[in-house]
C-alpha cells in the first residue's frame, strides 16, 4: 500500500474510532486494538501494549496520544498528524455542538437518563480494556506487587498519576536489570 493509502487508512480509522466512541481514551482502547492489530494486522497486541503504556505516561489525552504514537509508527511523522486529526476532529466537532444545545436540555429528564446509561456503559468497556491489559501483562509476584501498589498509591491514597508511573517504571527497570543480572529472564 502507497504511503498516501496508508495516510488515508489511518485518518479514516482513527476518525471512526473517534467518531463512534464515547467515555474517553480508555474506552477507545479496545477498538484500537481490534482496528489496528486484529483487523489490518498493522501493529501486534506487545507493540499496541507498549503505545498505550506510553501514551498514558505522557502528558495529554490517552486516546490522541495513543493515535498519534500508531500513526508515527505507521507513517512518521505524516502518519502521526494523519491519525492524531482522525481521532481529534469528531470530539471537536460534537464537543461544539453539544455546548450550544446542553443548556437549552441539561435538565430534560431523558437526556439526564441517556447519559447515566452512557457512563455505564463507557465503565464497561473501560472494564474491558483493563482486562485486555491485564491479560497481556506478565503473571509473577513482582508485577502484582506493584499493580497493587500503583492501586493503592492512585486509588485510596490520591497520588498523582505522574509519580506513580514513574515509581513502576523505576520498578520494573530496578527489577528486570537484577533478574538479568542473576542470569534469570
Amino acid at each position: 500500500m502507497k504511503k498516501s493509502g496508508k495516510l488515508a487508512a489511518l485518518f479514516t480509522v482513527f476518525l471512526k474510532i473517534g467518531a463512534f466512541t464515547f467515555g474517553g481514551g480508555y474506552a477507545m482502547i479496545p477498538l484500537i486494538r481490534r482496528e489496528v492489530a486484529e483487523k489490518r494486522d498493522w501493529l501486534r497486541d506487545d507493540d499496541l501494549l507498549d503505545i498505550v503504556a506510553i501514551a498514558e505516561s505522557t502528558p495529554g489525552p490517552i486516546a490522541i496520544n495513543a493515535a498519534t504514537f500508531v500513526g508515527y509508527r505507521m507513517c512518521g511523522f505524516a502518519g502521526a498528524l494523519s491519525a492524531t486529526l482522525g481521532v481529534v476532529l469528531p470530539s471537536f466537532f460534537i464537543l461544539l455542538a453539544v455546548s450550544a444545545l446542553l443548556r437549552e436540555f441539561a435538565e430534560v429528564r431523558a437526556v439526564v437518563y441517556a447519559f447515566r446509561g452512557i457512563r455505564a456503559g463507557v465503565l464497561a468497556l473501560i472494564v474491558r480494556a483493563l482486562w485486555t491489559m491485564y491479560r497481556a501483562c506478565p503473571k509473577n509476584a513482582a508485577a502484582y506487587l506493584v499493580m497493587g501498589a500503583a492501586f493503592l498509591c492512585a486509588g485510596p491514597l490520591s497520588f498523582s498519576v505522574l509519580p506513580v508511573l514513574l515509581g513502576c517504571a523505576l520498578f520494573g527497570l530496578i527489577y528486570t536489570l537484577i533478574r538479568e543480572k542473576g542470569g534469570t529472564k
